[in-house]
This record gives structure tokens, C-alpha cells and sequence, in this order.
């Protein structure tokens, strides 16, 4: 597999050109969220997928985080197709961009660690939005969170979650935990595996997930500054509930991800 994962010389060089144009739109793409959710969310916000009908608010969602994609020069390219009304989408995690990836093509419920809540707007923002927030280490906090799951998906929404339980490093795709699959179980909704992986040129980019030791802000902060490249969302076949159990639905979901990840001869 062939990674890229420093960017070369030239591309730093226009960094500071980049924030010239990109801080002003994001200023103002953000009071268009801040609208979005203080008025059509709030107007229409349990609005659910039926038939295959997806409806306004979820447009919405799909026009924003994709204009932020954008912003951050990344260009959201869709490969294959999202399962329609209630799902349980399952994807690897590297970043905070991860969401609104997704977002850009599906909207869902995500599943977030609890400290995003008290982030300034981007907790608001995510709460708006329907995320269900869980305390990692607490079996009582995830006890709640997958009946909160079980609940959404019944009623018609689809939850997504990255069953690594974090975000991995340099590339690496951890072992996905299986207890999260239970809610799919529960709510007799299918589980489709979704691989984000960043691209450019053709190669894959590790690079914009999280590096060791970096946090939120300083990620933020260089992607915004960084180089185009691809954010490639790829909707993959679906894993069966299997009479082995949430285990092999876990490892099933894992091998379809990495595969979609590795890059192609040419």
C-alpha cells in the first residue's frame, strides 16, 4: 500500500494564502450554520427517511457540510450508495472531518465522545444535529447510549458510529469493538461499513487525520491551511446479521473497510 503522508514543500508555501480566502467563508458558512440549526432544525428536526425519500432537513445538512468540505478544500466524492431509511453505518475514524464527511453525503445520528459537547459552537452544533453523546470508560454511559441508538433507529433515523473506539494514528485501522453492533441486532436495521479515506493524486493521505499528540485546535487549523485533496466516502455492502454474533458482523465490517482503503495499481 502506498501512503503519503507529508506534504511537499511548494504546497506549505501557500499556506498563509489560503487563510487569506478560507477564514473569511468559513466566518460566514458558519452563521449560515448557526441559522440552519436555530431555525430549520429546530422547525423540523425528527423529520426521518421514508421510502427513500429524504427530506428537507436532511438536504440541508448534506448542502452544509459539504460547502465545509469545501472551505477546507477537500472535494467529498461519493462511491456507492447509502442503504436507504434506518441504518446502522459503521466507518473508520481519523479525524473530527470524519462527520462532517459523512454528513456531506448521508445525514445521520453519530455517536461522539462526550467532551465534543462542551466545545464552543461545534458542541452546539453536533447536539443540534442529533448527536448522541457517550463518556468513553463508562459502561453506564454506553448502556444509555445504545438504547438512545436502539430508540433512533426504530423511530426511522439512521445512527452512524466508528466502532474503533477512537481515532487511529498513521494510517492504522484498530480492532473494531462488537458490543456496538448489538443495536443493529436490537432494532433489526441493516449495518452497512463506510470507508473515509482522504486521497490525492491517486494515493491515500493519512495526513489529515489526527498526527500523535495533536489536538482538536491544531488539526483544525492545518487542514484549513492545507493542500486539496479528495475526501472519498465509500458505502459498501452490508454486513448480514450473522447467527455467530456481533464478533463476526465486527470483523466482517473491519475487512471491508480495510480493503476499501488500500490503494489501486494504476
Amino acid at each position: 500500500m502506498s501512503i503519503d503522508a507529508v506534504s511537499t514543500p511548494d504546497r506549505h508555501a501557500l499556506r498563509p494564502l489560503r487563510y487569506l480566502w478560507r477564514v473569511p467563508l468559513l466566518l460566514v458558512h458558519v452563521v449560515l450554520g448557526i441559522l440552519l440549526c436555530g431555525c430549520i432544525l429546530t422547525w423540523n428536526r425528527k423529520a426521518v427517511m421514508q421510502d427513500g425519500r429524504e427530506p428537507f432537513t436532511h438536504r440541508m445538512i448534506r448542502l452544509w457540510s459539504t460547502g465545509l468540505m469545501r472551505i477546507f478544500g477537500l472535494r467529498s466524492v461519493r462511491i456507492g450508495q447509502p442503504l436507504p431509511d434506518a441504518v446502522l453505518f459503521v466507518a473508520n475514524h481519523t479525524s473530527w472531518i470524519d462527520i462532517e464527511l459523512l454528513h456531506s453525503q448521508r445525514a445521520a445520528c453519530f455517536v461522539a465522545k462526550a467532551e465534543i459537547a462542551s466545545w464552543p459552537l461545534v458542541g452546539w452544533l453536533a447536539a443540534s444535529g442529533g448527536t448522541i453523546f457517550h463518556r468513553r470508560g463508562s459502561n453506564h454511559s454506553l448502556a444509555a447510549v445504545m438504547q438512545v441508538m436502539v430508540e433512533r433507529m426504530r423511530s426511522g433515523r439512521s445512527v452512524a458510529v466508528f466502532p474503533e473506539g477512537g481515532t487511529g494514528h498513521n494510517g492504522v485501522l484498530k480492532v473494531f469493538h462488537a458490543r456496538i453492533f448489538q443495536a443493529a441486532l436490537d432494532a433489526q436495521v441493516p449495518v452497512q461499513p463506510v470507508a473515509l479515506r482522504f486521497v490525492r493524486d491517486g494515493r491515500r493521505q493519512i495526513d489529515a487525520g489526527f498526527r500523535d499528540n495533536e489536538n482538536f485546535l491544531q488539526n483544525f487549523l492545518r487542514m484549513l491551511g492545507g493542500p486539496a485533496m479528495d475526501a472519498e466516502v465509500h458505502f459498501l455492502e452490508p454486513v448480514a446479521a450473522s447467527p455467530e454474533g456481533r464478533r463476526r458482523m465486527a470483523d466482517l465490517s473491519r475487512e471491508r473497510i480495510a480493503a476499501a482503503l488500500e490503494d489501486r495499481p494504476a
